[in-house]
């Protein structure tokens, strides 16, 4: 298999500002080889598939959604820097509050803006143009300033509600990660700190019942349990 090399940073490649809790992941694989020989080689069945769709050409679309806690923004990073691609955060797509419904904690994806992510970035990348979009800001509330992404051999959208009908696109690769219960507790305890409550009580049970009405697990082509990664 040949190696891609790890794709420099363009504008629009950083990440954004994530939600309070979360950090930018780090990766020292710069080859999709040298991830086999390491720890991550655990992915080597997304990896290679990803591989295979990338080196058939065509802008390939992938989506990792699955449990929170379950690494989904960890593996984004580490695609990223073994294949040139972009990485869409459904983070950065948030409905402002003022534009969410009344019932919205009973919507499954009732909080997600899944017009803009499609109309703004997956269209045009998948057309092969750029697109520029402007993420949602948690702290405050907002949209913030706008960014510009170039079309890429691969667009990969990582989060929770990724693979909502709404979306309104056709994936090349649908993956779910997943994790216990336990595990998923111990983690998000780690990450989260006094906002850990807010997950027990309404994030969790928000994404269960998500997964449950759509059969986001089942219908996903590869199914990954990270609990002793």
């Amino acid at each position: 298999m040949e190696a891609w090399e790890r794709p420099k940073e363009t504008e629009g490649s950083k990440e954004t500002e994530r939600p309070e809790g979360t950090k930018r992941q780090e990766h020292s694989a710069g080859t999709i080889e040298e991830a086999y020989e390491t720890e991550q080689g655990l992915w080597r069945p997304i990896l290679e598939e990803l591989d295979r769709l990338v080196r058939r050409g065509g802008n390939v679309t992938a989506a990792i959604d699955g449990r929170c806690g379950s690494g989904k923004t960890w593996l984004a990073g580490l695609i990223q820097s073994l294949f040139p691609c972009n990485v869409l955060h459904m983070d950065d797509f948030y409905l402002p509050m003022h534009l969410r419904p009344e019932n919205w904690r009973q919507i499954p994806g009732g909080n997600m803006d899944f017009r803009r992510i499609r109309e703004e970035l997956l269209i045009p990348l998948r057309e092969g143009r750029a697109a520029c979009y402007r993420p949602y800001s948690c702290a405050r509330g907002q949209l913030g300033e706008g960014a510009v992404l170039q079309p890429a051999a691969l667009t990969v959208v990582e989060g929770s509600y990724s693979q909502h009908p709404s979306m309104g696109v056709e994936y090349d690769l649908r993956i779910f990660l997943t994790c216990s219960k336990e595990v998923q507790k111990e983690r998000l305890r780690l990450r989260e700190g006094d906002g850990f409550a807010a997950f027990e009580q309404m994030w969790i049970p928000m994404e269960e019942s998500y997964f449950a009405l759509f059969g986001i697990e089942t219908r996903s082509w590869l199914q990954v349990d990270t609990s002793f990664f």
